[in-house]
């Protein structure tokens, strides 16, 4: 097997757990590490087919602790989530086997299939983008599982959130003291929980090759935080990542944009701002983790002071917008 990095080398135990799981004469000849990963080692595996043609699969390895929880926990709940949506229409990979607790390799895994497309984090064509995002995610929350997956965690706390340096503190103070009220009543949908423009994968339509990169959504991956909860979690999420990578007003177009796509939110003002500012609340605790990939992606603009500078932005929008 032929390696494109140094990274991308899988253990022995680990490649021999995945030539179990190939075809009849399938053999693993390749493997590139993925970058962009936050909480396990990514690698797309080139494997040699019977009729001399190739094909990838994704490896997932968790080999050290995540933020998330247990790898354990994170595998089960992907492994759930793989399954749950197959056949529903949403662009998801496929799971072809896992071992959560390591029992067969030398860190829990597992092996999915992989899909076509690339992330698209630029500011061009993102006019287009929105409203896949949006219809894409509505698709997500009316997913119906047979087995509910576990409620949502919050990610993070009245107690736990960092006002940026130079923000208006009592601006942040009011945000603070929406979220130390007890969470609203919701009703609960299949949610992905980190529905965000680094998970989802764009691509060329097939009738229009010479195309602009991101007119297709060809795959949502990354599925290990599968919850259940209300879709105003996801919608913030997700939001918060568009006011951080591209201003904050593309934050608060991506929440019409769900709603014009069909989606429901909470019916309430109040209750619709306390899921909102869960959002960017929860960034503040990890603005440098979450702008390094954007610089690494090519952003380099993002730099730490200027997310933060960003994520207040979008606090005041939000405190100030109307209901």
């Amino acid at each position: 097997m032929t390696n494109h990095d140094e990274a991308a080398t899988v253990r022995p135990l680990t490649l021999a757990w995945v030539r179990r799981h190939l075809e009849a004469g399938e053999q693993i000849v390749g493997a590139e590490a993925l970058h962009g990963g936050a909480t396990a080692d990514m690698r797309r595996l080139t494997i040699g087919m019977r009729d001399g043609g190739t094909r990838h699969l994704v490896l997932r390895s968790f080999v050290g602790p995540t933020r998330q929880g247990p790898a354990e926990d994170l595998l089960h709940r992907e492994a759930d989530a793989l399954t749950t949506l197959t056949g529903t229409g949403v662009p998801a990979p496929g799971l072809i086997a896992v071992d959560p607790t390591a029992a067969h390799c030398e860190y829990p895994s597992l092996l999915m299939t992989h899909l076509p497309g690339r992330t698209v984090l630029d500011d061009e064509g993102l006019e287009t983008r929105l409203p896949l995002l949006a219809r894409h995610l509505v698709a997500v929350h009316a997913v119906r599982p047979t087995g509910r997956p576990r409620e949502y965690v919050a990610l993070t706390t009245a107690d736990t959130v960092v006002t940026p340096e130079g923000a208006d503190a009592a601006v942040w103070a009011a945000a603070i003291d929406v979220i130390r009220k007890p969470a609203p009543r919701y009703e609960g949908r299949f949610l992905h929980r980190d529905f965000q423009p680094t998970n989802v994968l764009f691509g060329l339509p097939p009738e229009d090759p010479a195309g602009a990169v991101g007119a297709r959504i060809t795959g949502v991956v990354d599925w290990a935080a599968a919850s259940w909860g209300p879709a105003d979690l996801d919608v913030a999420h997700c939001s918060t990542n568009l006011a951080l990578l591209h201003g904050p007003a593309w934050g608060l177009r991506f929440t019409e944009a769900y709603r014009e796509a069909g989606g429901r939110l909470a019916a309430a003002a109040d209750e619709r701002l306390y899921w909102q500012v869960r959002g960017p609340l929860a960034f503040s605790e990890e603005v440098q983790s979450v702008a390094q990939p954007w610089r690494e992606a090519g952003r380099t603009e993002l730099t730490t002071r200027a997310v933060e500078e960003r994520l207040d932005a979008y606090v005041t929008s939000l405190m100030d917008a109307p209901g």
